[in-house]
């Protein structure tokens, strides 16, 4: 087995090390998109000043942000109609695309086993009649020579180890095991 090449003693601080660094950066970036809010609404909003107005002038204030907020209802309300409108018609589009493929799922493909002679009249077109026989080149071997070869002799086992012992002595040490048993 191959060891790791650090310990696991060093993977867990190496790993509470890389914890640490996420949160400072998630807690840094907390901050840059806190401080980009305050500037874009520093930006686009004036602070009011309602100190030494008369009635009169607070009420024209009033009528002013009254205003100002029903725009910017109207442009909510238009983007919301847009954005409804929009969810329809992709929503359509794909009912389409659907309809358009046909109401069936494709079946998972499967192994073809196809011959050479098929598969060259597949690339090659019902014109072309190549045959190309793979087997042809092959050397046959018949089943009868092999059997020729190796005769099968039935008869006595004990006839067949005399003839194959060819030196006495093994033939002794072995009529020796013999008689023990025989006794």
């Amino acid at each position: 087995q191959r060891k790791s090449k650090i310990t696991a003693s060093r993977k867990l601080m190496l790993k509470s090390l890389m914890l640490a660094k996420a949160k400072e950066a998630w807690e840094q970036d907390q901050v840059d998109k806190q401080g980009e809010k305050e500037r874009y609404l520093a930006e686009r909003i004036t602070p009011l000043r309602t100190s030494g107005l008369s009635f009169s002038q607070l009420q024209d204030l009033c009528r002013e942000l009254h205003e100002k907020v029903e725009i910017v209802d109207e442009e909510r309300y238009d983007i919301e109609a847009k954005c409804i409108h929009n969810t329809r018609e992709i929503k359509n589009l794909k009912l389409k695309v659907l309809d358009l493929r046909g109401k069936f799922k494709r079946p998972p493909l499967r192994r073809v086993r196809v011959s050479a002679d098929a598969m060259l009249r597949a690339l090659l077109g019902s014109k072309h009649k190549v045959s190309m026989d793979l087997r042809a080149n092959l050397k046959s071997v018949k089943k009868e020579d092999t059997e020729k070869e190796r005769p099968v002799e039935v008869g006595d086992w004990r006839k067949n180890v005399e003839a194959m012992s060819g030196m006495e002595g093994r033939k002794k040490m072995f009529d020796a095991a013999k008689s023990p048993t025989g006794q």
